[in-house]
């Protein structure tokens, strides 16, 4: 099957038996992001949520 992904537009193909393959032929609300664009969210989103820890989003406005 081939896929494309959201945010670079990079097409690949991956296996019809997966479970990302499953859901994206029932249910095409679903999308699809390449492994490096999964990543990169991913320590973004790790970074943003350990700065939360360390109180910032706490100041008085």
């Amino acid at each position: 099957m081939k896929v494309k992904c959201i945010l670079c537009d990079k097409v690949e193909t991956i296996d019809d038996d997966t479970l990302i393959a499953k859901r994206l032929k029932n249910r095409p609300i679903h999308t699809y992001m390449c492994d490096e664009c999964h990543e990169r969210i991913t320590k973004k989103t790790l970074a943003r949520l350990a700065s939360r820890e360390d109180g910032t989003h706490l100041e008085d406005k």
